[in-house]
């Protein structure tokens, strides 16, 4: 599903015009990425967490110059699914979605 399926969905089923929608999820987006920036985690009962992780400093390697290299600390955006939201796709979902080629 894409943000334009999902705009359409949602107001197929709440009777609210698409750019309504899109405005608000568009705003959603937006706030959880202000969020995540400013080192505050995004907690929804009953759906999930927008948490940030932060990476250790490692060596990595330059696989065509055959060097290391260092990574630094860094900090990644994640997702973390409620209990119930798991639960609910373990129970529901009987096949992995088909993979699509843009």
């Amino acid at each position: 599903m894409r943000k334009a399926d999902l705009v359409s969905t949602i107001s197929e089923k709440t009777g609210v015009p698409k750019v309504d929608v899109l405005v608000t999820l568009e705003n959603f987006f937006t706030e959880v990425k202000d969020s995540l920036t400013e080192g505050e985690n995004v907690y929804i009962r009953g759906f999930g967490s927008f948490v940030i992780k932060k990476r250790k400093r490692k060596i990595g390697r330059h696989i065509k110059k055959n060097i290391s290299i260092e990574i630094p600390e860094h900090y990644i955006p994640s997702f973390k699914p409620a209990k119930v939201f798991l639960e609910q796709v373990k129970e529901n979902v009987t096949s992995a979605p088909e993979e699509e080629e843009d």
